[in-house]
């Protein structure tokens, strides 16, 4: 099944048009997008992004204090 999905700003002009047009393919379903844009989970009250992901370092920190020298080996000696 195939779905021919229509904006619902664009119902009015395109639903009658879209409906001729796939009239004979029962392959294609031609619908209206109902879903709620308010309800919106990704957008705040006023539509603006949510805010609260935050990105961190998550490098491991490094060790505090000095450390002593380390002399490199050498099998020969």
């Amino acid at each position: 099944m195939i779905y021919c999905v229509i904006p619902r700003e664009l119902e009015e002009e395109l639903l009658p048009r879209m409906l001729e047009y796939y009239r004979d393919n029962p392959n294609v379903e031609v619908i209206v997008d109902r879903r709620a844009r308010a309800g919106d989970r990704r957008a705040g009250e006023q539509g603006a992004p949510d805010e609260r992901r935050q990105i961190r370092d998550r490098r491991r920190p490094r060790a505090m204090g000095t450390f002593p020298r380390a002399e490199a080996f050498d099998p020969d000696a």
